[in-house]
């Protein structure tokens, strides 16, 4: 083989090498921040993975909302009229979050069944919701049906 096809060859194969590196790095490296959305349906099914960081967005329970006297702890459920699911969250929640309204809780789902929140977000107006959440309120076919409806 001429030397100049063999230096070429070499330096093809070292850029393919490296670039099949670093994609599977990144790829790797991305892995770790996918944070999926579960309607509570699903969760309920048992289709959502324990341990990993998801998202679960639904209505918030009317009375379901509890206060810890000794700290920030929060426990609340959130449900698209087929399930619910019981939410632990620790700390300071947003203005308009309240019985009755749409929220979105992401954190890690634990063995039984509560989803420990690490945030909390709740819509911001009277006429907005998580594209998510409405999906899922849509999808369970209780759009409209809430409680006392």
């Amino acid at each position: 083989m001429h030397p100049v096809r063999k230096q070429r060859l070499i330096i093809v194969l070292f850029v393919v090498l490296f670039s099949s590196a670093a994609i599977g790095l990144i790829v790797y490296g991305l892995s770790g921040n996918i944070n999926l959305f579960f309607p509570p349906v699903e969760i309920a099914a048992g289709k959502a993975p324990v341990g990993q960081s998801i998202r679960v967005g639904g209505m918030v329970v009317e009375g379901s909302i509890k206060r810890s006297t000794e700290s920030l702890k929060i426990s609340f459920e959130l449900t698209d009229y087929q399930a619910t699911v019981p939410v632990v969250y620790e700390g300071i929640l947003p203005d308009l979050f309240d019985e009755g309204q749409g929220a979105v809780a992401a954190g890690r789902l634990n063995e039984e069944g509560v989803l420990m929140a690490t945030e909390v977000l709740a819509k911001h107006d009277e006429n907005y919701m998580p594209p998510e959440v409405a999906e899922a309120l849509e999808a369970s076919a209780a759009m409209g049906k809430g409680p006392g409806q």
